[in-house]
Parts: structure tokens; sequence; C-alpha cells
């Protein structure tokens, strides 16, 4: 037991270390200077005679920073990728999200090709309750969630909605997609959890309020079980997308990119922010377009430029070139198609054999497909390429005749449109940068951690985290770098109480960097 005299020097030099460590936070830029002047009434949390675990302290004291950092505006939303691009074995990618109070954890598509992130509602009859994904399905309930409210039709949000229905006062919608699937609900607003990343090291548990929809009937794939899942996740530029929510309120920066690993098990990178690497390319983004739409100007094979007229890339109407996460492979417009196909026929026929599988073009291939078949380039406004490898346009089919079987797994479209989906966009760092209009690539091992920027809403870079692929949810550890309050704290125990204290300061500062 400590003397009485010296434990009231213990809490008065506690009060003078916070002191310092806000001053020195202050003067790293890392907490807002917004205290009053004035003398404020000053209560113990903890009474002198009470005896203090320190892993209750260590608890208090995580909690006190996730709230500080809460609002705290402008970071990285870091979420969790799972899944594949290979279509013969899951053919998507998906995150985790966490809605409601308390929160509940839901799989949901990452879809850049639409913009309203919405989940299964529990009141969804013809929904599919088992997934073959291997994953558990959630349903969402409004009233199982303190912090739900529904969007009425009163609101302005729903003020363009052409769906809204006077006897349940709720703003509905339906949706549908590319390939005739579908879905209906309405909107609510609840909490939305994410990890937020402000610095090298520095990740908290953030949430805010953000309005999605409930899903209430399905159609077409969404039904099927191989592949159910709880939702899609949309990050179009629309105004009800979860970038744009969160952009909107200094949450996140108006940009958003990914990493989709395209070999192995999977998984990838997704972060509301700017990942930064040297080797990344930009292009213009087709203004007043609800899709990511692109300036496609022609397509190359092994270095000669395919006989398409430009016009057919053209963005007209609903036609152009789109890049959209929520499809699978990649539709080339039937101008181009024909093409495609009889320049590569043409330059692979003296070492494989084509044939036809099923109406898809393949060749019988006795070697590497490395060695035999020839790079492919999309050149795009802004002098911007991006260089597909063999193996993004081709896939195994089996063996045939003794010979491996390699089938293009471009598709044909007919409706004048040019859509870029997974098989292309893996091992790719992707950035989608709203407030610039541009989509950025370069090739990457999506399987190694990256650089993000975080921004303060303004575009202006702060400072640079580093975030590690992940294949499943995964906690990410607490770091406080403010070395200058390291410094300021140790100099100040170390005058005040002598080197004995500090030694054991120095090891409250390893747990508490």
């Amino acid at each position: 037991m400590l003397p009485g005299n010296f434990m009231k020097l213990l809490m008065m030099l506690m009060a003078a270390t916070a002191a310092i460590a806000i001053y020195a936070a202050e003067e790293d830029g890392r907490v807002g200077a917004n205290f009053p002047a004035g003398v404020l009434r000053l209560e113990r949390v903890f009474p002198v005679n009470h005896s203090v675990e320190l892993e209750e302290l260590i608890a208090r004291d995580r909690a006190r920073h996730a709230r500080i950092l809460q609002n705290f505006a402008g970071g990285v939303v870091d979420f969790p990728v799972i899944g594949s691009s290979d279509p013969f074995l899951l053919g998507i990618y998906y995150t985790k999200v966490k809605l409601g109070s308390p929160p509940r954890e839901y799989n949901v598509q990452i879809d850049t090709g639409s913009d309203i992130l919405w989940v299964t509602c529990s009141s969804c009859n013809d929904c599919p309750q088992i997934s073959g994904l291997g994953v558990e399905l959630n349903f969402y309930d409004t009233t199982s969630s303190s912090t739900a409210s529904l969007i009425s039709c009163s609101d302005p949000m729903c003020a363009s909605s052409a769906e809204c229905s006077s006897e349940t006062n709720q703003c509905a919608y339906t949706f549908h997609y590319g390939d005739n699937s579908g879905t209906t609900g309405y909107y609510v607003s609840d909490l939305i959890y994410f990890d937020t990343v402000l610095g090298t090291s520095l990740i908290a548990n953030s949430s805010s309020p953000i309005v999605f929809g409930c899903s209430t009937s399905q159609s077409g794939s969404l039904t099927k079980m191989d592949r159910a899942i709880d939702g899609i996740f949309g990050l179009g530029q629309q105004g009800l997308s979860v970038i744009s929510q969160l952009s909107s309120r200094g949450i996140s920066p108006k940009v958003f990119s990914h990493c989709l690993k395209g070999d192995g098990n999977g998984g990838g990178i997704l972060v509301l922010g700017e990942i930064l690497n040297p080797s990344v390319v930009y292009s213009p983004l087709v203004p007043s377009k609800v899709h990511y739409t692109v300036y496609l100007q022609s397509i190359a094979v092994n270095g000669q430029i395919l006989p398409v007229d430009p016009g057919v890339f053209v963005s007209s109407g609903d036609g152009g070139t789109i890049v959209d996460s929520g499809t699978t492979l990649v539709y080339l417009a039937s101008e181009a198609y024909e093409p495609f196909i009889s320049a590569i026929t043409a330059i692979v026929s003296p070492s494989a054999r084509p044939i036809i599988s099923g109406k898809r073009p393949c060749y019988l291939v006795s070697s590497s497909i490395e060695d035999i078949f020839p790079p492919v380039s999309l050149n795009f406004a802004g002098d911007a390429s991006m260089v597909l490898r063999p193996a993004d346009y081709l896939a195994h089919m089996g063996i045939l005749e003794a010979s491996a079987m390699w089938c293009i797994i471009f598709e044909e479209n007919d409706l004048g449109l040019t859509i870029l989906g997974d098989l292309i966009l893996k091992n790719k760092i992707i950035v989608y940068d709203l407030a610039r209009q541009r989509i950025g690539w370069t090739e990457y091992d999506c399987s190694s951690p990256v650089n993000v920027s975080t921004t303060s809403g303004k575009d202006e870079f702060m400072n640079a985290g580093q975030l590690s692929v992940s294949s499943s949810s995964s906690s990410v550890p607490f770091n406080l770098p403010l070395a200058t309050t390291n410094a300021l704290l140790l100099l100040f125990w170390e005058l005040m109480l002598g080197s004995y204290l500090c030694s054991l300061t120095s090891i409250f500062l390893v747990v508490f960097p």
C-alpha cells in the first residue's frame, strides 16, 4: 500500500499528464482545439481508495479513443473482401457490413454497377433461407434494432420516388439488374458500423446513420440458393450510395478503391479512400452517367489496333463502356467481339488448334498459354491503357484429346454496351475517384498490403496508412501513434518522479503507444 501523500501526488501527476497529452495531440494535428477557456471542475472516475485493474483502464481508454475518433471527420473506411472472380467456383466478391443496434453482420455483394445498399428483410417470404456459399443468411428486422426508423413518404429523399404507399406511408423501391434479377422493398435508416483508418496505424470502430433498403421480394438469380447472399452493396455515385452518404457527412473521402485477389481463395481489399500507388494511370469518367462509364477508344491485340469503328465505344444513350464489379465476366459490343476473336485465332493458330465448345471459341493447347496467346490492350482516354494477360481473357475448361482446352470467356453483347467485370478487374488496384471524376488502375498483387490516403473531405492528403488483404472478417488492433505525446510524458515523469517510476511509465507507453 502506498502512503496517502504519495497517492495524491500520483493523482496530480495523472492530471498533468492528461493536459500534456492534449497539448501534444493538438500540436500534432490529431485532436481538435475546441476546449473552452476557464476553470473546469474535475471529477475522479475512480475513487482514490478504489483498486483498479490494468485491464479496466485499458478498456476505458480504448472506449474513449473510439468516441473521440467518431467525431473526427475525414478518414478511410475499411471493409473485408471475400469471394472470387472464377465463374466456375464462386463468381462474386462480397463484403461484410454491420447494421442496427445491437449490430448484426450481413454478407453483401460488392457492386459498382448499382447505387443502393440493401439487405433481405425478415418479412421476405420468397427469399432464400440457406446459401450454397457456406455462409449463414441473416435477415434484417426493424423491430429488433433500437436505432432503426422507416423513411416516410414525406421525407425529402423520397420526393423523387414514384413508389410511395399512402396506406403504409413507407418510401419503397424496385430495382432491376442486368441479369434480369430484381428486388422490391422499402427504405430504412439505421446505424452502419465500420473500421476507420486515420493514420499510419490508427484504426477505430466507428458508426454512422445511413439509409438503405430492406428487401421484401426478390426475383431471378437472387432467389437461387447456390449463390444466395444477404444483399447488395451498391457503390455507385448517386446520392443514396454508401460512398455518397458517408462522404457528404465528412466521414470518408469521396473516393473508394478495391483490389480483388484473383487466385487462390480470392479475397482482397475494399476501402472508402484512395489506394496510393505510383503506377496508377487515370482515365476520365463520362459526365452525367448513372454508371462508371469510361471512354474506351480502341482495343489492341499483340500491339495491333483492331479494325473497329471508334463509334462503337462512344457513350451515347445507354451504350458505351462501364466498369462493374457486380458483373463477373466481360462483355464486348458485337462490332468489337468478332474482330477480337479473329485476331486471337490468327495469332495462336500455328501453336493451338481452334475449336468450338458450346458455341464458345476454344483452343487445344499443349504448352503454357503465356507462351502462345498475345497480350491485349484496352486503350482509354487520357493515354491510359489496361493491359490484359492471357489469363485475363481465357479459362481452362478441361482436357480434350490429351491437350488442355482453353476458352475465351469474353461474351458478345448485342446491345451496343461493353461491360468490364471482375475477370479483368481482378489482380489490379482500381480507384474510383468521384471527386475528380476519374477511374485509375494498375496491376498489383492483391495479397500484399496497400498504402491508403486519408483525406479531410477536401481531397487534401493528410497521411498514409497501410491495410492488409483480408479474406475473412478480422479484428484490427487499435494503435495511437502520438510520438510527441510519448516524448513529453516520459520527460515529465522522469523530472517529477525519477528514473525508477519513469521505467514503469515506459512500460505503460508500450501498452498505449
